[in-house]
Parts: C-alpha cells; sequence; structure tokens
C-alpha cells in the first residue's frame, strides 16, 4: 500500500482497489491511502460480505464492485448451464454445481424464475436489479461474451423492486436453502485473507533470506 501511495502521489496512477480482503486488510490498507473501491462476489446465493465486508466498506465510504452477480451465471440458465460444460470451465470444480447440490439449488432458480414471469423480466435481470437495489455505492458487474446477454443485463436496470419482493428473493436463496460452498477449500476468500503484521512479514523475509 506504501508502494501504490507513492504511485498516486506521482501521478502514475488515480486509485487505489481490494479484491477478497478481510475486514481488518481493508481497514489497514484504507489507513495507509483511502481505498476507492473493493471488489467482491456479491449475489442472491453469496452474501457471506454483507456479515462484515459491506458493513466496513460503508464505514469507511469505499465503493463496492460486486462481481458474479448472476452467481457465475446460474441465474442466467440454471443447471442446465452445467449440463455441456468446456473443458476449461472452472464451474466444474465449483462445489455448488456438483450433482449431489445441484438439484437442491435447482429448486431456487426455479422459484427465481417464477417471481421473474409475475414481473414481466428474465431470471437474470431479476437477480441482477436485486444486486443493484443493495445502493448507490454498488456497481455489480456480471461477465458475458454475447451481446443479447449484454442487453439483457442493461435491461435489469428497468426492474423494480419492492422491499417485499427483495425479501422474497432472498427467502429463495438464504443459506440454509444454498447447497455447497462457493469454492473448495483450496481457493483464498476474504474469510482467508488477513494480511499478516507487517513485523512478522519482514521476519520471515530475512530468515529466508539469511537461509
Amino acid at each position: 500500500m506504501g508502494e501504490l501511495k507513492k504511485l498516486v502521489e506521482e501521478g502514475k496512477i488515480n486509485y487505489i482497489g481490494l479484491s477478497e480482503a478481510s475486514a481488518s486488510t481493508i481497514r489497514r490498507a484504507h489507513a495507509v491511502h483511502p481505498i476507492t473501491a473493493v471488489q467482491l462476489e456479491w449475489s442472491l446465493w453469496t452474501r457471506d460480505v454483507e456479515e462484515v465486508i459491506i458493513p466496513t466498506c460503508r464505514e469507511l465510504g469505499i465503493g463496492i464492485v460486486a462481481y458474479c452477480p448472476l452467481g457465475g451465471g446460474f441465474f442466467s440458465s440454471g443447471p442446465k448451464m452445467v449440463e455441456t460444460p468446456s473443458e476449461h470451465d472452472f464451474r466444474k470444480l465449483m462445489p455448488r454445481f456438483q450433482p449431489e447440490n445441484l438439484a437442491q439449488n435447482a429448486l431456487i432458480f426455479k422459484r427465481v424464475s417464477e417471481m421473474a414471469k409475475r414481473k414481466g423480466c428474465t431470471p437474470s435481470q431479476l437477480a441482477l436489479a436485486w444486486v443493484h437495489h443493495q445502493g448507490s455505492d454498488v456497481c455489480p458487474i456480471p461477465g458475458t461474451t454475447k451481446i443479447e446477454n449484454f442487453n439483457q443485463n442493461i435491461g435489469a436496470l428497468s426492474v423494480k423492486l419492492t422491499p417485499e419482493e427483495m425479501a422474497e428473493l432472498e427467502s429463495y436463496a438464504s443459506a440454509d436453502a444454498v447447497k455447497g460452498d462457493r469454492y473448495d477449500a483450496a481457493m483464498n476468500t476474504w474469510r482467508t485473507s488477513d494480511t499478516p503484521p507487517l513485523s512478522s512479514w519482514k521476519g520471515e523475509r530475512t530468515s529466508s533470506i539469511c537461509s
């Protein structure tokens, strides 16, 4: 962060952001130089960031960039999206897309689809609208490779949700309803990304060099 701060002061970069950082790391970094945005996964079925990360960002006035707002594409196509995955599709390794979990998670998509039909929109637009309604400090970044999907994502801005509809959507994808973790144990998330104290880092680096 100290080096990034120098780059800002030299005019080489304008802003500094973090990704999947823990609350303590965000606070430590922000104390060195203001953090503009924190990127994190936030969607209907990934809401653990609401525990401490979102409150920390809002306390410090940090913008929130929500990646995978469609649950890795789940709220676009549901369980059929993994019927014929490509060789390099990372979702093949994600617990939520494994057969033992997918059957239960399919019920979530079914309920979201039914509500989307009532609202006159697609399931993906409904799920994306839910993220949009989290606040003006939230910028969702759904990925797409097709123009028609891009246009559909833009259409989510026209979907308006009442507090009651927000609560209804959240009940479909509650923590108890979602089966499987978002990643396997080998993947680091904000829960496992506390930055070690600088003093310990220097000590480890010195020991490594000496050895």
